[in-house]
C-alpha cells in the first residue's frame, strides 16, 4: 500500500476550510476541496473542547485508520479534512468507520 499524504502546513488547512465543501455529522466534519495533485491527502484537527491531550490523540487514531481503511477506494486528487467534535469520544472504530463512509458518499468521492 501506497504511504498516505498529509496535510502538514497550516494554510493547507486554510485553504480547505474557506475554499472547500463541508459534510457534517455529529461525530465529524469533513472538509473537501479538488486539487491538481495526483493523490489524495488528508488533515486531522481535534480542538481543545474534546478533552484532554489523551482522548484527543484516541480520536485523531481513530479518525486515521477509519481514513486508511478508505483511501484505496477514494478517487485520487483532493484534499480531505476531517474534524473530530465531541461525540468522537465515544466511536469505536467501526463505528467512526461507517460514518466516515456516510460523509464520503455524500461527497461523492467513493468509487
Amino acid at each position: 500500500m501506497a504511504k498516505l499524504s498529509v496535510l502538514k502546513l497550516n494554510k493547507e488547512f486554510k485553504t480547505a476550510y474557506y475554499h472547500g465543501k463541508s459534510y457534517v455529522h455529529p461525530a465529524l466534519i469533513l472538509y473537501v476541496r479538488k486539487t491538481k495533485l495526483g493523490q489524495s491527502r488528508f488533515g486531522i484537527t481535534t480542538g481543545k473542547k474534546i478533552g484532554k491531550a489523551v482522548e484527543r490523540n484516541r480520536c485523531r487514531r481513530v479518525i486515521r485508520e477509519a481514513y486508511r481503511l478508505h483511501y484505496s477506494s477514494i478517487s485520487g486528487g483532493w484534499d480531505l479534512v476531517f474534524v473530530a467534535r465531541k461525540a468522537t469520544l465515544s466511536c469505536s472504530g467501526t463505528q467512526m468507520y461507517s460514518i466516515m463512509q456516510e460523509l464520503l458518499k455524500k461527497a461523492g468521492l467513493l468509487s
